[in-house]
């Protein structure tokens, strides 16, 4: 039997994170850049992320659902508690 691939089991370190979420943003897709930061989340703990934050785990898990349309501040709570930084550069 395959299982499904889940790329949240391989994204172990600071260094594979940053270097997806670089890949995600470059292609300019939020869709896609949502559901990058819920791997991520899935990979650190929802019940991580939720104690950090402050938001129920299921929120969490629709927060990051396809096709979910979530508010700016909660993915900065999640990105904060992931210990990602958001910058600028002209």
């Amino acid at each position: 039997m395959i299982k499904d691939f889940d790329i949240s089991n391989y994204l172990d370190s600071k260094e594979i994170i940053a270097e997806y979420l670089s890949q995600v943003l470059q292609d300019g897709d939020m869709d896609e850049l949502l559901n990058a930061i819920g791997y991520i989340a899935k990979a650190k703990g929802m019940t991580e992320i939720s104690k950090d934050t402050g938001l129920g785990r299921e929120s969490l898990y629709k927060t990051f659902a396809k096709g979910s349309k979530p508010k700016f501040e909660t993915v900065l709570k999640v990105l904060n508690s992931l210990g990602i930084k958001l910058q600028a550069v002209a």
